[in-house]
């Protein structure tokens, strides 16, 4: 994949050995008097629809919770949310800045295009260990992930040596494909769609059922990474010889039944992401047509 002659995104925030930004990280209270993960999000969804600062239905919420009296973690959130982006001078700090970069630019020329949305960039965080955000305390282990709360993305890149050791994928279009899949969220958040789930998970009527919802939501970011490639392909000629093959091995290894698979026992009704053969369909799908409506899982 080509991306080293490509400008470098102003909306990366490198955390990577900021003991402020982690160290053990203070982060939203997840259990005994906080709020839930749902809520935080439900709340921050709410805040951003009625122009109100998120963080202050979160805060309220929280003391009306028995969580008041807790000014270290306002202040820490108040930090985080101030926080100015800085530019990365390493190889992979370059190529996550200059792959946000390209989805950047090609999201904002098509969503106005196709879906008449002018596009709002996320800022993407890079963080080595563990950090804060506004949809709780970001780990490692996690994997990277979109917080519609802040409308942030993190990123440990030691995700992508997990990739290339324990999963089986790897290269540059690998990871790029990586942090599409996050855009992909924050395209999904624009459109109104994230919300929209986070009711209707809130409406289900089991586990099952929510996690269902997840799954299309999952298979719609793949799809849309696939859009993002095929759009940034035919304005740069970015993919090289065996770029998509490495995508797609990644889109498999990371396929809920693989995973689960390696564990012992396969449940389907416990999928969040989607099956191998579910990743990779929907990752073609936009790869094909660059069309946002081609990804509408939600129809199917």
């Amino acid at each position: 994949m080509r991306w080293e002659d490509f400008r470098q995104s102003d909306n990366i925030e490198d955390r990577r050995g900021d003991d402020s930004g982690g160290g053990g990280g203070i982060g939203l209270p997840m259990g005994g008097g906080g709020l839930g993960m749902g809520t935080i999000i439900i709340l921050g969804i709410l805040g951003y629809a009625l122009g109100i600062d998120p963080r202050i239905l979160i805060g309220g919420a929280e003391m009306i919770n028995g969580g008041g009296g807790r000014p270290q973690i306002q202040q820490e959130r108040v930090q985080q949310a101030n926080r100015q982006p800085s530019q990365p001078n390493d190889a992979i700090g370059r190529f996550v800045s200059a792959t946000l970069a390209q989805n950047e630019d090609v999201w904002s020329e098509i969503l106005p295009a196709q879906k008449g949305v002018k596009f709002v960039a996320p800022r993407l965080v890079i963080f080595d260990g563990v950090t804060n955000s506004a949809c709780g305390t970001a780990q490692s282990a996690m994997g990277p992930f979109y917080c519609p709360v802040d409308r942030k993305i993190y990123l440990d890149t030691s995700f992508f040596n997990d990739m290339r050791s324990k999963l089986g994928g790897g290269g540059d279009f690998a990871y790029a494909y990586v942090i599409a899949h996050e855009m992909g969220h924050h395209i999904e958040n624009q459109l109104g769609i994230l919300g929209k789930v986070q009711q209707a998970q809130q409406r289900a009527t089991s586990k099952a059922q929510a996690n269902q919802l997840s799954v299309r939501v999952e298979l719609m970011a793949d799809c849309l990474a696939g859009v993002w490639a095929a759009n940034a392909d035919r304005k740069w000629q970015i993919l090289e010889k065996g770029d998509v093959e490495k995508a797609i091995a990644t889109a498999t290894a990371i396929g809920d039944d693989r995973l689960q698979r390696s564990s012992g026992r396969v449940v389907p009704d416990s999928f969040t992401h989607g099956s191998s053969a579910q990743r990779v369909e929907w990752l073609q799908r936009g790869l094909k047509s660059g069309q946002i409506d081609s990804c509408n899982t939600f129809s199917k």
